[in-house]
């Protein structure tokens, strides 16, 4: 259990599930461990290193020894920032002794490792150095060389670095960094020219900004140039020693420093640290107008990728808060009508790049909010509620006249800052309502029944489930009139679509043309088309019928138009829906205060990852294989081919080879290091005479025959197949090539690798919390063996209908995904058994065999793979996930997509040894393994998201005030309120629009 056994608050049923994953996970590493240790791989033990928490994972990655106890202490004391500042004052004080340079180096890629959840690579590779310099009056100050894989630590934490370097230099005695008037100005030329050559960055910083915010940095920010462009005014300065373009540098300023300038002032004053003061005088101006600001959503908007809705625009998207099942962490849901309606450009696991309040999220379909409304050839207006005639129906579309709701949570404007805008009224609103007034009339539900004269069960339904079950145009109309509280949503219509003058106009034209009215409905005659057009604008379901038009709510606007009875038009209405609220009589709240300008972004994915070319394995043949790099071509003619690769020697027989294991007489080889130079071999790592570093790899001729025809000897293979995709040359440091029976295998299923030698599955990340075993293929045999016994509502599971809470780490793949993991386990259960002579373990036939089995997901900014377990499968383009779980690999849900891998196979071949030497090389590998996630460890975003049932009258009413998001944060509880609490194991959560 780990670390997860000191937690409060931590269920029975949630023990038991980690301690599956735990058997699940010791199965696999004890089967790798024993595949390892046969020497066949780079190294006897399975590479990736397990960590159980936060601190683990830091010790493990940057250091130093012993760290983690003492981040575990501190951290039950106080919150993560200030950890990071406290670990980083030990570690400068204690390491004193071997110089300041190597004691602020450590301090910092510690803290920056705390700060960012031990997750990313940005403490290893994206502070290159630092050092101490001294200023022109001789002062002497730190200086931090930045790379370009900072930018996977996030805006705040390259913000925070900063100010850890500024403690921890004040801390050693040193002075501050006293920057020159040329070297802002260089810098300022520097980010100018990266924005036009290279890239932008988030945040649009004035010169004038940016070059005040460079001359009071304490610290100097300087970096390695990332990119082969070079300033052209200022160059060849003292204290920046490359002309050349700083991406890292650059980024930790502008989007960290600036852009985050709130998030750090607000954490600098709470800790207390001094000398920050200055950030308050910090106004990042993202353009001049707020009119730009909003429309900005629309930039690099790619051909072939519609614009939905613009901002404001009448018939768009309306906003509509809340949250179901598969939303909240940025996603955000439409109705799947409106999937159709829209020719089936938005998906499940698409894009919307949006206005306000993020900037993106994927969408997913959401059937209990307001579809779009829509006319067809024929005239008739419809209010597409089944997804299944939309998509029958969409070619008979003439025109949308509503898009229908753009489902967004709470939690999405209290991560973003945005002030609330004021909602629709929608059905959960006017139940609030119902509730407040029944209970202050009459006491409670069964009185104020019977004073409306309806059924209690009736109107227990209007508010237990509002989604659910709705009033009938009588009923409405009743509890309107009686209890004074505004008609229900599904009889409010876009009356502010009109003006007051055509209203009037509409009024007496369907005066003149109704035949009949009743409960039934209304029919008119011979309307006029004006009229008609007017109809439309306020999106009224009817029906045309030759010279007919039938409305089946007629008798909502009958009254609402007082066409028999009360019409005093007001003079002083400012919209027409107070007009018509007034002039009737009927209470009446505006349909759509506000519309979401939306466009389409980035199309869902799932795809098996591929490199460019398409690899089998990772073993050098230079040019011989020709334009496919196909290793059985290579081996034709002489089949030997000139390749930098490791050097090795068999101590027994002295051979010299490649090869872990010695071809001739299969005895352990070891490595030979000698000097580039002078050519002599040495044990160390530097050369004695030429003092270099020394090298294990060496330029050789290989013959690719004898080997190719070696390993397929070795798995049995009697005929390899015709195309076998190798690499040119290995990129890493050693030059150590993978076995060639992995590749032979590889190639016979069909799967393509990675630089790092898994085997990767993309697909878009899609939040879910609640899920039905029917929905993702499972019986309930299937449930039993997963150790899902009670669904949301804590009845014992007996039907695949019912609705079940998802386990943190469970995950439900694509279909596609699925199809090719099947054959990943046969190629791993083939290489257990022929390459390792061990026992198969997955043995799976159908995708269905896989459900139980562990995958790790991965982002392909960090370096810490997460474990999960599969469970069910889905048609739609995306791996659902837990919100905790896609929080734990550092990532939202805003449109980008994240590896998964079977964690066999992980275990088995992945190798450090196989990664690129170059910065950044060491990202998007799984260095280190995430057992179970702890909920206090994630990105914190996650905790942003509310876990209430009903959002309650009080939000709305501060909504149409248009509050601050932070000071209404007392009355909805998020996931950070519940970890407060100790109840984030507590399952049966369930969420309104479920």
């Amino acid at each position: 259990m780990g670390v997860l056994k000191g937690l409060a608050g931590i269920s029975s049923s949630h023990i038991k599930y980690v301690a599956e994953l735990e058997r699940r996970f010791k199965e696999c590493y004890s089967l790798a461990e024993r595949a390892r240790s046969l020497g066949y791989d780079p190294a006897p033990y399975p590479e990736s290193s397990v960590a159980i928490d936060l601190a683990e994972r830091v010790e493990k990655s940057v250091g130093p020894p012993g760290v983690a106890a003492r981040i575990r202490d501190l951290s039950r004391k106080m919150p993560r920032e200030e950890v990071a500042f406290k670990i980083a004052e030990e570690i400068a004080q204690t390491f004193s002794r071997v110089g300041d340079e190597e004691a602020a180096e450590q301090a910092l890629r510690t803290a920056l490792a705390i700060l960012g959840e031990g997750v990313t690579i940005a403490p290893l590779q994206g502070i290159s150095s630092v050092r101490v310099k001294t200023n022109p009056d001789h002062t002497r100050y730190l200086a931090i060389y930045f790379a370009g894989p900072i930018r996977s630590a996030g805006g705040t934490e390259m913000a925070l670095i900063l100010v850890v370097a500024d403690y921890i230099q004040r801390l050693m005695g040193l002075d501050r960094y006293k920057a020159m008037e040329v070297e802002a100005r260089r810098f300022v030329e520097e980010l100018r020219l990266y924005e036009r050559e290279v890239a932008r960055f988030q945040f649009k910083v004035s010169d004038d900004e940016l070059f005040n915010v460079f001359m009071k940095l304490p610290v100097e920010v300087n970096g390695v140039q990332t990119d082969p462009v070079e300033v052209v005014s200022f160059r060849n300065l003292p204290r920046v020693e490359t002309n050349g373009v700083r991406g890292g540098a650059l980024r930790v300023v502008n989007d960290g420093l600036i852009g985050r300038t709130q998030k750090v002032i607000k954490i600098v004053e709470k800790i207390g640290i001094a000398g920050w003061s200055w950030l308050k005088e910090i106004k990042p101006q993202m353009t001049d107008l707020e009119e730009a600001r909003e429309f900005m959503y629309l930039e690099d908007v790619v051909g072939g990728r519609p614009i939905f809705s613009l901002p404001a625009a009448r018939g768009g998207f309306r906003l509509r808060y809340g949250r179901c099942r598969n939303t909240g962490l940025a996603a955000l849901g439409i109705h799947p009508s409106t999937m159709h309606i829209l020719r089936d450009f938005i998906a499940t696991g698409t894009q919307l790049r949006i206005e306000k309040p993020g900037k993106a999220g994927i969408v997913v379909a959401v059937d209990s909010i307001e579809p779009p409304i829509v006319k067809y050839a024929d005239g008739s207006v419809y209010r597409v509620n089944d997804p299944q005639i939309a998509a029958k129906m969409k070619d008979s579309v003439t025109n949308i006249l509503f898009l229908g709701d753009i489902l967004v949570s709470y939690g999405e404007f209290l991560e973003n800052n945005k002030p609330l805008a004021p909602p629709g009224f929608v059905e959960e609103w006017w139940s609030e309502l119902l509730n407040k007034i029944l209970f202050e009339r009459f006491g409670d539900i069964q009185s104020g029944s019977n004073a409306l004269e309806l059924e209690v069960e009736r109107v227990i339904s209007f508010i237990r489930s509002p989604l659910k079950s709705f009033p009938t145009p009588t009923e409405a109309l009743k509890i309107s009139r009686n209890l004074g509280i505004p008609l229900h949503p599904r009889y409010t219509y876009f009356w502010s679509n009109l003006t007051p003058e055509e209203i009037n106009l509409l009024r007496m034209g369907l005066s003149r043309s109704i035949e009949k009215i009743g409960h039934e409905g209304m029919i008119l005659e011979d309307l006029d088309g004006k009229l008609k057009i007017l109809l439309e604008r306020i999106c009224l379901p009817h029906i045309v019928e030759g010279s007919k038009i039938i409305i089946p709510e007629g008798e909502v606007i009958y009254e609402c138009l007082g066409l028999g009875g009360t019409w005093n038009p007001p003079r002083d209405a400012v919209s027409g829906t107070e007009y018509v609220s007034k002039a009737s009589g009927i209470p009446l709240k505006e349909k759509a205060p506000t519309y979401i300008g939306a466009r389409m972004g980035r199309p869902e994915k799932a795809k098996r990852r591929e490199m460019k070319p398409k690899v089998h394995c990772l073993f050098p043949i230079g040019l011989s294989g020709g334009p496919r790099r196909n290793i059985i071509d290579a081996a034709k003619g002489s089949g030997v081919v000139s390749i930098d690769v490791e050097r090795r020697v068999c101590p027994y027989c002295n051979e010299s080879t490649h090869m872990n294991i010695c071809p001739r007489c299969g005895s352990s080889t070891l490595i030979e290091r000698s000097c580039p130079r002078c050519g002599r071999k040495v044990d160390g790592d530097e050369c004695p005479a030429c003092k270099i570093p020394t090298t294990a790899y060496e330029r050789r001729a290989v013959d690719i025959r004898f080997h190719l025809e070696l390993a397929a000897k070795k798995i049995g293979m009697a005929n390899p197949p015709e195309i076998v995709k190798c690499v040119r040359g290995m990129t890493s440091e050693s030059r150590k090539p993978e076995p060639l029976e992995k590749g032979l295998l590889r190639a016979k299923y069909d799967l393509s690798m990675f630089k790092d030698g898994t085997i990767r599955f993309d697909a878009t990340n899609a939040p879910l919390t609640h899920f039905k075993p029917v929905e993702v293929g499972l019986s309930l045999k299937d449930l039993a063996r997963l150790g899902y016994v009670r669904d949301a509502y804590g009845v014992e599971i007996s039907d695949i209908n019912q609705l079940c809470p998802l386990e943190m780490q469970d995950i439900i793949i694509p279909e596609s995904c699925a199809d090719y993991f099947v054959k990943v386990a046969s190629f791993l259960d083939e290489l257990l058994e022929k390459f390792y002579n061990l026992p198969p373990y997955y043995n799976v036939r159908k995708k269905e065999d896989l459900i139980g089995h562990l995958a790790v997901g991965l982002s392909p900014h960090t370096s810490v793979g997460v474990v999960a377990r599969i469970i069910g499968f889905t048609k739609a383009n995306v791996c659902f996930a837990h919100p905790l779980w896609q929080a734990a690999k550092r990532r939202d849900c805003d449109g980008d997509e994240d590896s998964i891998m079977l964690l066999l196979d992980v275990l088995l071949n992945f190798s450090k040894y196989f990664l690129p030497r170059k910065i950044g090389g060491l990202m998007d590998a799984p260095l280190l393994l995430t057992l179970t996630v702890n909920p206090n460890e994630v990105a914190r975003q996650a905790y942003n998201i509310e876990t209430v049932e009903r959002l309650p009258l009080e939000f709305f009413h501060e909504a149409e005030k248009g509050s601050d998001p932070k000071n209404i944060a007392r009355i909805i509880e998020t996931i950070g309120d519940r970890l407060e609490g100790e109840k984030i194991y507590l399952q049966g959560r369930r969420d309104p629009h479920l």
